[in-house]
């Protein structure tokens, strides 16, 4: 089964950017669906972004749109979120996830990395 380990979250001011990474190890990337979720305090976890196994097509939540863009790099078995024009709103816990296929379940998850917005 594959491991994932996010890492790039810190703290930002509002309209600033940050890249998140997730590095997979344990089975090659391209074996898998991903997708970006975050959580913030006392709310539920929300999808982000979900992206094929070849990095299109991707599949953005109406919050992200236009601001966010995910990619990867199977060779590098990395996954990758860049975040533009970052509002307080997206302050949250971020995690990456791995499924088998588009539409299962994600089965795999990261343990999270913490992108805080200042206003």
């Amino acid at each position: 089964q594959v491991q994932l380990v996010e890492s790039g979250g810190g703290l930002v001011q509002a309209g600033g950017s940050l890249r998140l990474s997730c590095a997979a190890s344990g089975r090659t990337l391209s074996s898998y669906s991903m997708g970006w979720f975050r959580q913030a305090p006392g709310k539920e976890r929300e999808f982000v972004v979900g992206i094929s196994r070849s990095g299109s097509p991707t599949y953005y939540a109406d919050s992200v749109k236009g601001r966010f863009t995910a990619s990867r790099d199977n060779a590098k078995n990395t996954l990758y979120l860049q975040m533009n024009s970052l509002k307080p709103e997206d302050t949250a816990t971020y995690y990456c996830a791995a499924r088998t296929y588009i539409g299962g379940s994600f089965a795999y998850w990261g343990q999270g990395t913490q992108v805080t917005v200042s206003s």
